[in-house]
């Protein structure tokens, strides 16, 4: 009985071994790549994701970037404890394709959900619900109007109304469709143009009378209400709809990721608070009438043209200068620091001195001469420092820390086999960890302590924000 037992055994362990195999091919096929987004953004520490610019998504008001879109993004990679990189990009089907062709991680662009959608993307569950609303443009005397009555006899309120009406459209966007479906349901034709502009730019047509009437998610309509006053949004075209971000299809693992952090930050105050800001906030009628506002004004503070010039004196961009200012006074030019740091550069007394200024210099002044001091650090820096960029970010750190903390940094890079001569992912890692006695006690590091933190997230930011100036207002 024993030895039948044994032999079934064996027959059944050789009938195992010489079933069919899975080779690592066929079991890739099996357990479809789900992670692989999500592996590739934890591994490289930074979420890609595409959005538009505007009013409601992504701006720069007063040198300060926020956004509906930009506030969550930033929320959610802080939770996953990774950087947000954001490129922009106003046509949809270009970011269509950039998602696809792996150039970006998520698409964050408030997308609709639909049946046809839903088979292109994996869809987060809905950041919001939303419904399509008509704008069209109130009579040009309406503010002399002696009711509300009076001008709704101007506009359309009933949808049969919009039988034979011209309604221009984005391209790629959903609002075709619902104005074909809306057309069925009324009997008769509605002209439709899609357009290459954006729902915004249409928006802004509508007011300047550049055309009749366009489509916008109720959302992005009420805060464009606060920059053009003349145009009426209470004409719903559409049930409730469901508002998502979007990954690659088949990306689970990062949806998945995301659905799980939304289920608790929708229900935070936080979560509210973000978006009472931008959707019923007296604030957005002030950031609209705001010339320091990137999507109405282009500008970022009162001083760009004194920045600009100064950025004839040392070289660089004018907005990285701008990102500088507002990471040292965010553009306040009489605020002082509990060490005395004075103005819009937050100079030290000392050093406003040696350029023949006090506390009574003009924002012009205070600005031409942080530039000069800026200049004098970069002749101070050996010339093997031959990268543009990361001798700014080397200037930069020696601007907060002193150059005496930087050339210690240099030493310690230079000690543990790093690069002396690059600031990022080399010196930046011991200027970091000049606070800890183990480096500041080490005999390379002849100037000791310095809280090291501050200024390696002094020059992170400012190159941060540097890249969304960059997005957001133009150069010249």
């Amino acid at each position: 009985m024993k030895q039948l037992s044994f032999v079934f055994l064996f027959l059944l362990a050789f009938l195992i071994a010489c079933g069919p195999q899975h080779t690592p091919s066929e079991a890739k096929k099996e357990h479809p790549e789900e992670n692989r987004v999500l592996d590739s953004v934890l591994q490289r520490k930074k979420l890609k994701a595409i959005t538009d610019y505007g009013s409601v998504t992504y701006l720069i008001y007063r040198g300060e970037t926020i956004g509906y879109q930009y506030e969550m993004l930033k929320d959610f990679t802080n939770f996953l404890g990774v950087e947000l990189e954001i490129v922009t990009e106003k046509d949809l089907e270009k970011s269509i394709d950039m998602l696809n062709n792996g150039e970006t991680d998520l698409l964050a662009m408030g997308l609709t959900v639909t049946n046809d959608r839903v088979k292109v993307f994996e869809f987060t569950d809905p950041i919001m619900t939303t419904y399509q609303v008509l704008v069209q443009r109130k009579p040009d005397n309406y503010l002399q109007m002696a009711t509300s009555d009076e001008i709704e006899t101007h506009l359309i309120r009933n949808q049969i109304d919009l039988a034979g009406k011209t309604i221009s459209v984005q391209k790629g966007t959903i609002y075709a469709s619902r104005l074909a479906t809306l057309a069925d349901e009324i009997g008769d034709t509605i002209f439709v143009i899609q357009e290459e502009k954006d729902v915004e730019e249409l928006i802004e047509a509508v007011a300047n009378k550049e055309i009749d009437y366009t489509v916008a998610d109720e959302h992005i309509a009420i805060v464009n209400s606060k920059y053009y006053p003349n145009i009426d949004i209470k004409t719903p075209l559409s049930f409730p709809q469901k508002i998502s971000w979007a990954a690659k299809k088949g990306q689970t693992g990062l949806t998945d990721t995301i659905n799980s952090w939304l289920k608790i930050y929708l229900k935070s105050i936080k979560s509210r608070l973000i978006y009472n800001k931008y959707f019923k906030n007296i604030r957005t009628k002030r950031i609209a009438q705001s010339r320091y506002n990137s999507f109405s004004g282009n500008n970022l503070s009162p001083y760009d043209d004194d920045i600009k010039e100064a950025e004839k004196l040392i070289g660089w961009d004018w907005r990285l200068l701008a990102s500088l200012i507002y990471q040292e006074s965010e553009f306040k030019p009489n605020v002082r620091s509990w060490v005395g740091a004075y103005g819009l550069m937050q100079m030290m007394p000392s050093t406003l001195e040696k350029y023949g200024l006090d506390t009574t210099a003009t924002a012009q002044q205070q600005i031409i001469a942080g530039a000069r001091y800026l200049k004098y650090l970069n002749k101070q820096l050996p010339e093997d420092i031959t990268d543009s960029v990361e001798r700014i970010k080397f200037v930069m750190a020696s601007y907060n820390a002193g150059i005496a903390h930087v050339f210690d940094a240099r030493r310690l890079a230079e000690k543990y086999g790093k690069d002396p001569n690059i600031w990022t992912d080399n010196v930046d890692f011991y200027m970091l960890n000049l606070s800890d006695k183990y480096y500041y006690h080490d005999p390379v590091a002849y100037y000791g302590y310095v809280r090291g933190k501050e200024t390696y997230d002094f020059v992170n930011e400012i190159f941060n924000r540097f890249e969304d100036y960059r997005n957001l207002i133009p150069k010249e």
